[in-house]
């Protein structure tokens, strides 16, 4: 999954695809390096980071949504979204799936994607209630359990589950999650990884977000070998080599 960030403040390449020409080139790069998901978002979710209203990202998401659409029509787009109305509005220009990484915060979320029977991404944030590490991984099987049930409930078939880094883990906790991430494989669910250079590479290695490219690439190849099945990455064609060298071993 490529990251497409429309926005002016995103942590690592804000302001960078915010022009039309821009968007384009950057979704046929994705695509060229071998992406199969663009994942286009307009509302940056770094910490205190500025306030988007819907009106302003639901204007965004539909005139890149369309644009897109028109010159790459075959493209599977993920809109990243925590917004009931604009995942409605995404899905109905097109949006292959939603990706909410707020874990459903608004009410009517899992209404309109099992209305649209699209699939969706239910991530793990707990940036409003610090947990205990001990407690960590047992109450995030709880949080998923719960919603998983009620997505099912409104009839929702393809659930992809995140556990969420950065959004309400410490720096320990990051890294513990992915020491143990096999163990959410016993949900039964595809399971997608953001860490591409992100806080937890920078604060443990002293870089900037510009030099955490060795940090992603040892990360997510760790991942893979955790039992990860999508890998949401700024940088895809590193990620496509490291999906080469691992396919090839996983096969012998």
């Amino acid at each position: 999954m490529g990251i497409l960030n429309v926005t002016e403040d995103s942590f690592y390449d804000g302001g960078s695809y915010i022009s039309e020409t821009a968007v384009l080139e950057r979704v046929e790069q994705i695509l060229k390096e071998g992406a199969a998901i663009v994942d286009m978002g307009a509302v940056s979710t770094k910490p205190n980071a500025k306030e988007i209203d819907e009106a302003y990202e639901f204007k965004t998401i539909r005139k890149y949504l369309q644009l897109i659409r028109s010159h790459f029509p075959q493209t599977c787009i993920s809109v990243d979204t925590f917004r009931a109305t604009v995942a409605n509005m995404a899905i109905q220009e097109g949006a292959t799936l939603i990706n909410d990484v707020s874990g459903g915060t608004d009410p009517d979320m899992f209404n309109v994607v099992g209305k649209h029977q699209v699939p969706y991404i239910l991530t793990h944030n707990n940036r409003t209630q610090p947990l205990e590490t001990e407690e960590l991984i047992a109450k995030m099987l709880s949080f998923f359990g719960n919603n998983i049930e009620k997505l099912v409930a409104k009839g929702v078939k393809d659930i992809i589950i995140d556990p969420g880094f950065g959004f309400g883990k410490t720096l320990e906790q990051n890294y513990y999650l992915i020491k143990y991430l096999e163990t959410f494989s016993i949900l039964n669910f595809p399971i997608l990884v953001g860490i591409s250079r992100k806080s937890m590479i920078q604060n443990l290695l002293n870089v900037s977000s510009a030099a955490s490219l060795t940090g992603t690439v040892t990360l997510n190849t760790l991942l893979l070998c955790k039992g990860a099945h999508i890998l949401r990455v700024h940088d895809v064609k590193s990620c496509t080599e490291i999906l080469q060298i691992f396919n090839i071993i996983s096969s012998l």
